[in-house]
């Protein structure tokens, strides 16, 4: 449909905006007849009055007015965050309002604004946008894109709002939402071919730069919608041009393909020597955490920047794509399976009853009896090291069982969370290691390893050993899994070691590189701007007069006065929260998925950051609620969305209307967001023994328990998986009465050869190791980025030309203009230096 759409001029209209009948279309057609140009209020006789003088006017006058424009004044037309009121005629007055900035936001003033510069397009008036040929709205747009240059700001501003309504779909002449949507498109991908992103994208840096505005938010005690209405309608439109760009289908024409891939290279590298787009975004986020710039619309920034990563970067489909391309790069096997494909497919289990699990409890017998069983079952659930150390033996192993941890209240949890200094205070969850106690008879006859080290390095030799063996390894190998992590980690050691003899790495220059290398430098600051804005919108978040006001994109100028104008803020202060979550902990997981494909070393510098900006106990202190509630939370207004709002006539809303809510039995923007809070806390702590005993610490299991309520098969996956990692440090007794929990990770939860994640004999659990496994992990982090991003500070390693006669040899090409200015460089440079000529000439 759309390739027809771009091929064919003369017919161009979608088929669904084809010829309307007179009894369904007929008045709307009439109402709807205003060019496109005409977007503010004009008045044919001559004077310009607000909005509510007009009305009293008509009604002083008494003048007929046809087709109800009385009844369509009343109700605005909204689209998004913008309202917007078609023409009515009657008695020679025509009327057109423009954009209002509000969300769900109650309307405290009417703003007319009028330009009819916009009325002087003779090549299109008396037209209708979809009428035009691709010549004519091709003109229109490179008269619009000229008339942002102008140094006014309000004048700015007004095209700037009309080519928002372009983006928008130009819903003003569509008769369903399918046309809005399909006209959206077609306007996007117009509007991006005629250069209308790099000019928005100037008008951005000219706001972001704007020092007079943010002075002025600095200075003003609350921070309104009204103070960002510039930003707004920018960002608006960047988004637009981003996310219909950014989807693809087959129906695409070979230029709308070509217009795609441009977009994205522009996008995902430095052009003209400025930056990635990402960091001008992500710059804005630091910028207003620091307080700098506090009337940022910081929920349209997030959201454009989660956009951006995902386009340029791509999304979860094109992530195992670049997956299969990498492992077949590496000589890797290709993947057996795609984990998402799999949950798909997948049932939610019942979440485990507390009170039988309370009972199984109870029914269990204490501690005190089972203490003089466990020690002759000791020797059946010892874990047997690794048989490559040979002759070492484990020194440090108790027969004494380590303290068992009971399932503590939500309160205690909570209190936990809030206090991250009682991490300090508590007593270790394994005790030290007593004396050596004496090795068994049986032990000591049968030793794990040969008695003798290899005299050699090679461990992987099968020489002298019988068929058989040589079998079973070859079919370990066949299907043994190795990571993608594990050759890049291997692939890094041997530069460290041997920097001469392999040479310089070839790094290609990939988008994530790219953004890698921006994002390097200031990456620390990045995520705990992320962070605070996380913690500031999570709904468990108590308000602080330190914290950020996320809030200044949504607030009114005037207060609600009614009920139901306190309903509506109320509802759309809770969406506008939700988004902002959503947005930031998509673009979290996405980041943290790319940098490890691109390199391990990137993902773990970003996950050690985010550890040390308190990420962890920010998402179990998210989880810390009725997570029941918040997934099947309703705060929405369905008939105020997009595209619905502009095409239905906006009904009377009633406190009862609001309560009801729409007919979804749960809100796909929380779920989705505590899926990507699941992953990210699992890709935090995966294989961490410091960051899973973080877990244990701040009393997430009965958090992460609460949340098996919800009967969502891939939310449950994750919430079993980071229960399985700490079972092996919470004790016998919760094992034993969590039985059906343990079922549901039997079940669910993919496992690995020797995993004994069942048992808590495991001698990783050994606290003491786990402070000098996070060094050595960063380290190896600095070691990388040092190599890799830093310019090497060993002189040896650079050629130094140390001759005299050689350097004064050199011919050096110099400016044009330096012998104008020689005497002063002379001046400056040579003559007010002071030269010890002595030790210069002993030097050379």
């Amino acid at each position: 449909m759309a390739t027809a759409t771009a091929a064919a001029k003369g017919s161009r209209r979608h088929p669904r905006a084809g010829k309307r009948s007179e009894a369904s279309g007929g008045s709307r057609r009439a109402l709807w007849t205003a060019p496109l140009w005409n977007l503010s209020m004009e008045m044919q006789m001559g004077t310009q009055q607000s909005c509510q003088n007009y009305i009293a006017t008509l009604k002083t006058w008494n003048l007929p007015l046809t087709g109800g424009a009385l009844k369509k004044i009343s109700r605005l037309k909204m689209c998004g965050e913008y309202f917007f009121v078609p023409e009515m005629r009657g008695a020679g007055v025509k009327v057109n309002l423009q954009y209002l900035q509000r969300d769900y936001s109650p309307v405290a003033e009417w703003r007319c604004v009028h330009h009819k510069t916009e009325a002087k397009r003779k090549n299109v008036q008396g037209k209708e946008w979809l009428e035009l040929e691709e010549d004519a709205q091709k003109a229109y747009v490179m008269g619009l894109l000229d008339r942002l240059e102008v140094v006014s700001r309000e004048r700015r501003l007004k095209v700037a709002r009309a080519v928002l309504y372009l983006a928008q779909g130009t819903f003003g002449e569509c008769d369903s939402e399918v046309d809005v949507l399909h006209w959206s498109r077609y306007n996007c991908f117009l509007l991006y071919q005629m250069g209308t992103f790099s000019a928005f994208l100037e008008l951005l840096h000219m706001e972001i730069d704007n020092s007079q505005a943010c002075s002025s938010a600095l200075r003003k005690p609350a921070i309104s919608i009204a103070d960002s209405t510039e930003l707004r309608v920018l960002l608006s439109v960047m988004y637009l041009l981003v996310e219909n760009i950014r989807l693809e289908r087959e129906t695409d024409s070979c230029r709308w393909r070509t217009a795609r891939e441009t977009f994205r290279t522009e996008l995902s590298f430095s052009m003209h020597n400025e930056e990635p787009f990402a960091l001008l975004l992500f710059s804005m986020v630091t910028k207003f955490c620091s307080g700098l710039a506090p009337h940022f619309p910081i929920k349209k920034v997030l959201l454009l920047l989660w956009k951006v990563v995902m386009f340029t970067l791509g999304g979860f489909e094109h992530l195992q794509v670049l997956k299969v391309q990498k492992r077949a790069e590496l000589g890797l096997p290709p993947l057996a399976e795609d984990s998402i494909q799999v949950v798909k497919s997948m049932r939610a289990a019942s979440p485990p009853s507390y009170t039988l699990d309370l009972g199984e409890s109870q029914l269990a017998p204490p501690p005190s009896k089972l203490r003089g069983r466990r020690g002759s079952r000791r020797q059946l659930l010892t874990k047997q090291d690794s048989l490559d150390i040979y002759n070492e033996r484990d020194l440090f192993k108790t027969e004494e069982p380590a303290t068992e941890e009971e399932e503590e209240s939500a309160g205690d949890g909570e209190r936990t969370l809030d206090g991250e200094l009682d991490l300090l205070e508590q007593d270790p969850l394994v005790p030290p290691p007593p004396s050596q106690a004496p090795l068994s008879a049986e032990r000591v006859a049968f030793p794990k390893g040969l008695p003798w080290a290899p005299k050699v390095r090679d461990t992987d030799t099968l020489v002298g050993l019988p068929r058989p063996i040589h079998e079973s390894v070859k079919t370990l190998k066949q299907h043994k899994y190795i990571s993608i992590a594990d050759i890049q980690i291997k692939n890094e050691e041997d530069l460290e070691k041997c920097p001469m003899s392999l040479g310089e790495e070839v790094v290609p220059e990939t988008p994530c590189e790219i953004l890698y290398q921006g994002m390097l430098y200031s990456l620390p600051q990045y995520m705990i701007a992320l962070l605070k804005i996380l913690l500031a919108a999570a709904p468990t978040s108590k308000a602080k007069t330190d914290s950020i006001n996320i809030l200044a994109d949504v607030l009114p100028e005037e207060m609600p006065i009614t009920v139901l104008q306190s309903m509506k803020l109320g509802i759309d202060v809770n969406r506008h929260k939700e988004i902002i979550v959503k947005s930031i902990s998509a673009l979290l997981l996405l980041l943290l998925k790319h940098f490890k494909l691109n390199h391990i070393y990137q993902f773990e510098y970003v996950s050690q950051h985010l550890v040390f900006a308190n990420c962890i106990p920010l998402i179990l202190k998210f989880f810390n609620q009725n997570i029941l509630s918040y997934i099947t939370a309703k705060n929405s207004i369905s008939v105020l969305d997009y595209p619905c709002c502009t095409i239905q006539d906006l009904p009377e809303l009633t406190t009862e209307s609001l309560e009801a809510g729409d007919n979804n039995q749960f809100c796909w923007r929380n779920l989705f967001s505590c899926i990507n809070l699941l992953r990210l806390l699992n890709k935090l702590t995966k294989w961490k023994h410091s960051r899973t005993m973080m877990l244990v610490v701040f009393k997430s299991a009965p958090i992460l328990k609460r949340a098996l309520k919800v009967k969502q098969a891939m939310l449950q996956l994750y919430v079993l998986k980071l229960l399985k990692i700490q079972t092996k440090y919470l004790g016998r007794q919760w094992r034993k009465s969590n039985m059906k929990t343990m079922s549901a990770i039997y079940q669910k939860v993919r496992h690995r050869m020797n995993d004994d994640w069942a048992y808590g004999n495991d001698i990783d659990a050994r606290p003491w190791d786990f402070q000098a496994e996070e060094c050595t992990l960063r380290a190896n982090i600095e070691a990388f980025n040092s190599r890799r991003y830093d310019k090497p500070q060993d002189s040896e390693f650079s050629p130094v030309d140390n001759c005299l006669q050689s350097v004064l040899g050199q011919r050096l090409d110099l400016p044009e203009d330096f012998h104008y200015s020689y005497e002063l460089w002379l001046e400056r440079e040579v003559f007010s230096q002071p030269i010890c000529w002595e030790e210069l000439l002993q030097n050379h």
